[in-house]
């Protein structure tokens, strides 16, 4: 399980095909010091199990499932990723809980400037949206985020200057692909609605 707040940018170093899928490595700088062979290590929202790692970097084994709901399949060498690693019990919970277990992909639909913030809308495949809720939270590229408008079409967030200087939203642009995670609390409900006849 993850926070939502993002605790280091990464960057693609390199992908490799191994059977039919990919192995991805990405640099992390000085950031993280003690990693753990099988630890997990969210990567712009996808939970990613460490399978080699030294100083300044780390890889992980990419399925053909996660490559298909997620950004990481369309990822050009260098790119910036947002990372967080797995948090612990004592671990203060300032966004919310997140899986890892990305949902599906959104579009940046406009970014405008509010006061020293910023106001982005995202726009979501409309079997997400039934799960985003005005003030509900939501995961984009792993980064926790408070809902503030939702309607038929997407869903906009407010960010404070510091989110976008500390996370990868610092150089998005309009029009780029972003990984989603919707409440994991939505979909249980939805999942013990729709079978509370089962017996």
């Amino acid at each position: 399980m993850f926070t939502g707040l993002i605790q280091a940018i990464g960057k693609l170093e390199s992908r490799q095909t191994l059977g039919g899928d990919l192995r991805l490595r990405f640099t992390f700088g000085d950031s993280f010091s003690d990693l753990d062979l099988g630890e997990s290590i969210a990567v712009s929202g996808v939970c990613l199990t460490v399978v080699e790692f030294d100083a300044h970097s780390f890889a992980a084994d990419v399925s053909n499932e996660t490559l298909s709901l997620s950004t990481l399949g369309s990822l050009d060498t260098d790119a910036l990723v947002n990372l967080e690693r797995s948090l612990l019990p004592t671990t203060r919970l300032g966004g919310h809980l997140v899986s890892g277990h990305v949902d599906g992909l959104g579009r940046i639909a406009e970014i405008r400037d509010d006061g020293r913030s910023q106001r982005w809308r995202f726009s979501a495949p409309r079997p997400l949206l039934r799960y985003i809720a005005v003030k509900g939270s939501v995961a984009v590229d792993g980064v926790s985020l408070t809902v503030n408008v939702a309607d038929a079409e997407g869903f906009e967030v407010n960010l404070v200057p510091h989110t976008v200087a500390h996370t990868a939203f610092a150089i998005a642009c309009t029009g780029d692909a972003v990984n989603l995670e919707v409440d994991t609390i939505a979909r249980y409900v939805e999942r013990l609605v729709t079978t509370k006849d089962w017996t």
